[in-house]
């Protein structure tokens, strides 16, 4: 096969959503205890992979995880999104980050 024929058949799988040109990668903290899953953070999973994002998701299982992790970072609720070692924020944040795109 020539080198011209393999590219325009990449090409195409590109297209066609099957060959990811760059990964995308995101980090998610998120709250999913035995009591409650946070119905935003489920959010912002589905919309995070529905974007092309390959994210790495942690799982607050506990209230204690949750506070932990909240009072490390300096925020008020979870989710929180990171890109590129950035924080974007909450469901909100992350909804009008992606808007932007």
């Amino acid at each position: 096969m020539s080198l011209l024929i393999a590219l325009a058949q990449a090409s195409e799988l590109f297209k066609k959503g099957y060959i990811p040109m760059e990964s995308k990668q995101a980090t998610l903290h998120r709250m999913v205890t035995p009591e409650h899953t946070c119905p935003f953070g489920v959010a912002s999973l589905d919309l995070l992979q529905q974007t092309g994002y390959q994210v790495e998701d942690h799982q607050l299982t506990t209230r204690s995880e949750v506070d932990s992790f909240m009072q490390a970072e300096g925020v008020e609720t979870t989710p929180q999104t990171y890109i590129d070692g950035k924080r974007i924020g909450g469901h909100e944040e992350l909804v009008a980050f992606l808007g932007d795109k």
